[in-house]
């Protein structure tokens, strides 16, 4: 298949990544590309690779998973990294929010969960809980570098309601439009604010000035 989703398993607790590995594969619509137990082995392996979807995990042994997420999107900003990790501490969140991931699973998940939050992942969707969202976003580090300056009055609307956590779905019935309208909406939102999943674009936009919670 070519329209397979090419996942990526950061993790150094191999037991763990095999159990992963085992459940992607069963799945017809992603292929695993492999697993890295490192920092060193992750980059490499994502720049050989260039996976849609990076699994990765928070600890590893030479670095932690932030600072790989910021490498790996550095070489790639279109691959996509979900961070799965055994913390919930908001300094962690932070750091992966900062260095560009697309979301969090915890490991204490079902394993179901890891394969349908590859494929959200894989489709720009935020995997963060609205409550955490809201939490997190004012202690972002702040840029203006301009981006988004140019958004319009209904991409504005559209960014707000995403950053309450809403899906496309959601979006669409709050603003009495087409889930299609929608999605021509985010991808502007993702254009304009040089972003590549829904939780950057909302980062981007807390760090710009365009989005301020109380």
């Amino acid at each position: 298949m070519t329209d397979q989703i090419r996942v990526l398993v950061v993790d150094d607790h191999l037991m763990f990544a095999q159990a992963i590995v085992k459940a992607l594969s069963d799945e017809a619509d992603i292929e695993v590309l492999g697993i890295a137990g490192t920092t060193a082995e992750a980059r490499a392996a994502a720049a050989e690779h260039r996976p849609d979807v990076v699994l990765m995990d928070y600890e590893l042994p030479d670095g932690t998973g932030a600072a790989t997420t910021a490498a790996i999107r550095s070489n790639d900003p279109e691959t996509k990294v979900v961070m799965v990790t055994s913390f919930d501490d908001e300094q962690i969140l932070i750091e992966a929010i900062e260095a560009g991931c697309a979301g969090f699973v915890t490991k204490h998940k079902a394993i179901e969960e890891v394969v349908a939050a590859v494929r959200a992942a894989s489709i720009g969707e935020a995997l963060i809980s609205p409550s955490m969202l809201a939490r997190l976003l004012p202690r972002l580090n702040r840029s203006y570098r301009g981006f988004g300056s140019d958004l319009t009055p209904r991409e504005k609307e559209v960014l707000d309601l995403i950053a309450l956590g809403l899906s496309n779905q959601a979006v669409a019935e709050r603003l009495v439009i087409s889930a299609h309208t929608v999605r021509n909406h985010v991808q502007n939102l993702l254009t304009k604010l040089h972003a590549h999943s829904k939780l950057e674009a909302v980062a981007t936009a807390v760090r710009e000035g365009i989005i301020r919670y109380p």
